[in-house]
């Protein structure tokens, strides 16, 4: 009767154990999904991608050369990985100081293009 008792014991551990595993999981991919989306990233991200494209569009329009563009992405390239340093560095968002730091550096980028 002991080692019934035992075994139905050792089942319910493991049965809650999995259970907890399972929830913890799923929260843990709830909150990669909001740190992927969160509006500060997001808003800095946008403007990554919209000056990508205005600078593509300076170049077929011949307002920038190919090296001028080159240079103007590397820029973005290095904001974008600044973005996720930080981002990493604060559970997957960023501050609202980093925001304007970032924005001033794309401030900076977007100034350049089409001069």
């Amino acid at each position: 009767m002991l080692a019934r008792n035992a075994k139905k014991s050792a089942l319910l551990v493991l049965m809650t154990a999995f259970i907890a595993g399972s929830a913890a999981s799923a929260m843990a991919q709830d909150k990669t999904e909001w740190q992927k989306n969160h509006p500060r990233r997001a808003e800095v991200n946008q403007r990554l991608a919209n000056q990508h494209q205005r600078i593509n569009t300076e170049v077929k329009e011949g307002d920038l050369t190919r090296g001028q563009a080159a240079k103007l992405k590397r820029d973005d390239r290095r904001i974008r990985r600044e973005e996720r340093a930080m981002a990493s560095q604060n559970g997957g968002h960023i501050t609202k100081q980093e925001q304007r730091t970032l924005n001033r550096q794309e401030n900076a980028v977007s100034n350049q293009i089409g001069k």
